[in-house]
């Protein structure tokens, strides 16, 4: 059937460059380029047109970009590359990171939830508070011991709160560090500058907790060295003080006031460089590799909840959840009916249980972004397909006069694949796993 529209190669061309995408966005609407004269103004004729009803799908088909395992397989994958560089770079510089950046204090930290009630586990003992040894992947880990005493609405709370009190930690260790270097807050930032990137990854019981770089710099950035006084020591020092501060008051349910705080189980590492440990000590490569792993997994992963946002409650019914998950979605459902915590939308991100800050975040000095780094990848793979049509690239430098005018118009037109465009996508991506398999051997 593929073959009758006469368009196959276009078509195997337009579906090798989405890269395995499972739900690519479908675009109608048209790209043309006309040359313009920045002297005069003038625009001139049309140089290209790209319109969508003339390429072999009928749409103009982008990445979808999502970051989830379990919406498309290979997006993720790329937006897993893609932190993993963004970290690397802000440990040991690189993507327009100055290579100094592996000599300043630098520290990988986990910040975890309070706790809401005891759950099953396996705790260095080996038996659970129940008396059983779980294995690894007993799908009771994470869940109450007594579900009917456990505080479900201050879970959902605490990950509705997560990204505030972040925020406020991170101001208080700036206070904190001041305070060890004898500087007053407005002296700090002519001395030092605290840099971060974290992610934030769900327990098996469903709360949010953090993974973090946090990276002591000069005034400026990781492009200036920081103060004689900064440390490692000093930052570990620091952060505690600053976790032991940070406090944020909810609301009132129950009769009971709710005030959240970071949990007490708090793991602070040094990290050293790979070159010097023997891989003895905490890596920078392995810290970046761990906290990738975990910017492409959401709450679906850890707690069997789901990876898309509910219509409504009843929805639950026809879905195969662990009632545990089930629970904490209709607790943020029902909390999202109170006027008082409507500026949380706990029904809107109920099926994140409540938590509805960014996955992966970083301070704008710490290194490179995701966007600089999407660009980088597009105009690589612009300049491939330029050489592989024979075409040399544009150099605008050569003409100074002229540039190129960009008009377009785009409307959504749906997501997906068609059957036969997802068959052929199916036997396009298995081809090149099998000839990367090939190579490894």
């Amino acid at each position: 059937m593929l073959a009758s529209w006469g368009s196959l190669p276009g078509l195997v061309r337009q579906l090798t460059g989405l890269g395995g995408c499972a739900r690519p966005i479908r675009l109608s609407g048209y790209r043309a380029e006309h040359a313009l004269n920045t002297a005069t103004g003038e625009i001139g004729p049309e140089l290209h047109r790209l319109d969508s009803a003339q390429l072999p799908a009928g749409h103009l088909l982008v990445r979808c970009n999502n970051r989830r395992t379990t919406r498309c397989a290979t997006c993720a994958e790329t937006y897993r590359r893609d932190t993993y560089h963004l970290i690397t770079a802000g440990l040991r510089g690189g993507k327009g990171t100055p290579e100094q950046v592996a000599t300043h204090p630098r520290v990988f930290a986990t910040f975890t939830a309070p706790s809401f009630g005891p759950v099953h586990n396996r705790p260095d003992s080996g038996r659970c508070r129940c008396g059983t040894r779980h294995p690894a992947d007993d799908p009771a880990l994470g869940t109450p011991l007594t579900p009917d005493t456990y505080d479900y609405d201050a879970a959902v709370l605490w990950n509705a709160h997560a990204g505030a009190i972040w925020r406020r930690f991170s101001i208080y260790l700036r206070r904190e560090i001041a305070k060890r270097a004898g500087l007053t807050q407005r002296a700090f930032r002519q001395y030092a500058r605290v840099s971060f990137a974290k992610v934030a990854e769900y327990q098996k019981r469903g709360a949010v907790h953090f993974h973090a770089v946090i990276r002591l710099d000069g005034p400026t950035g990781g492009d200036s060295s920081p103060p004689s006084w900064a440390s490692a020591e000093l930052l570990t020092d620091a952060i505690r003080a600053a976790v032991a501060a940070a406090r944020i008051t909810g609301p009132t349910l129950g009769g009971r006031e709710h005030t959240f705080a970071f949990g007490r189980q708090l793991d602070i590492r040094p990290i050293r460089s790979a070159d010097l440990d023997g891989g003895t000590e905490l890596t920078d490569r392995a810290v970046a590799a761990y906290i990738a792993k975990y910017a492409t997994k959401g709450a679906e992963t850890a707690t069997g909840t789901l990876d898309r946002p509910l219509k409504f409650l009843a929805e639950l019914a026809a879905l195969d959840l662990t009632e545990h998950a089930r629970r904490m979605i209709r607790t943020a459902w029902t909390l999202g009916a109170r006027k008082d915590l409507e500026h949380l939308r706990l029904r809107a991100w109920a099926h994140m249980l409540g938590f509805r800050g960014h996955f992966s975040t970083k301070t704008r000095r710490y290194s490179t972004t995701l966007g600089a780094l999407r660009d980088a990848r597009a105009e690589w793979q612009r300049l491939q397909a330029a050489i592989a049509r024979g075409e040399t690239p544009h150099d605008p430098s050569a003409e100074p006069e002229e540039t190129t005018l960009v008009l377009a118009h785009w409307a959504f037109a749906g997501t997906g694949l068609t059957a036969g465009e997802q068959w052929l996508t199916d036997a396009l991506t298995s081809n090149t796993t099998s000839t990367e398999g090939e190579t490894d051997r």
